[in-house]
């Protein structure tokens, strides 16, 4: 398997990169009017910018590996389709992306760049439970803001990093439309905060008395209840593992890559 994507990664590779080391190969195709890997770096240039409008999402190459880099935006979009002028993240598109991603032999790491504002919960949670549940190395990054549900998007990363000028919301659950005003409809929404906190717990350091403190927190938001989180607050508060941006979280993933690739081998 390692030795198959091995030299799928350099086919990709030597696609791309000009024979430096033999002039008169290029000096050949330039003389034939082919641009050779001119032609070849155009097309991927174009195949990357199309995955990119498409999907928010795009497969990296390199010497030190094959990544792919998913973007969560916006609003996380569930059962029900947002005004065309919201961003959102379709989760009906991340998740056969995800199962994708986890199938390929090829991909060996996932890096998730969030700046999110919340939306559906249970969507949310449902991407969050599959990134979760990989076997390859996975980083998240937190950019502009995780807020809400977008909580436990960024936790459920192996490593999860965090910018320094990126905030995060910890707020209770929200219902909109029509809301029945018995015990139940709250014990509902119990359940429910239940759930993230566990998740939440699980896979970060936050302890769940004091996430379900910040949560309940009445002395910060003015029109609203819980806490608002910058970079350092979230590390230091064992929500998110480190403060850093792109270059630190891609250093840990493809130092997870290296740690895996090790594993195989015994």
């Amino acid at each position: 398997m390692r030795e198959k994507a091995k030299s799928t990664r350099d086919e990709r590779l030597n696609q791309t990169i000009p024979d430096v080391d033999n002039p008169d190969n290029q000096s050949n195709d330039n003389d034939s009017g082919d641009d050779g890997g001119d032609n070849t770096r155009d097309a991927m240039s174009i195949d990357q910018l199309e995955a990119i409008a498409r999907s928010g999402s795009v497969t990296a190459v390199s010497e030190k590996g094959i990544i792919h880099c998913l973007t969560i935006i916006g609003q996380i979009e569930g059962h029900y389709t947002l005004p065309s002028q919201n961003k959102t993240t379709k989760y009906e598109h991340v998740i056969p992306q995800l199962v994708a991603i986890e199938e390929d032999e090829e991909i060996e790491g996932l890096i998730i760049i969030l700046n999110t504002v919340g939306g559906d919960v249970e969507a949310g949670l449902a991407i969050a439970e599959l990134i979760a549940g990989m076997s390859k190395p996975t980083v998240s990054l937190v950019l502009g803001g995780g807020h809400s549900i977008g909580v436990p998007l960024a936790v459920s990363a192996k490593m999860s990093f965090i910018v320094p000028s990126a905030t995060m919301t910890i707020h209770p659950v929200r219902m909109s439309g029509l809301v029945l005003g018995v015990p139940e409809t709250l014990s509902y929404i119990d359940k429910m905060q239940d759930r993230i906190t566990r998740f939440v717990t699980d896979n970060s350091s936050i302890s769940g008395e004091r996430f379900k403190r910040m949560m309940m927190n009445v002395g910060e938001l003015i029109t609203d209840v819980g806490t608002v989180l910058e970079g350092n607050e979230a590390v230091e508060s064992g929500l998110i593992d480190r403060l850093g941006g792109l270059s630190d979280a891609l250093s840990a993933l493809y130092k997870m890559i290296d740690e895996k690739r090790v594993e195989k081998k015994k």
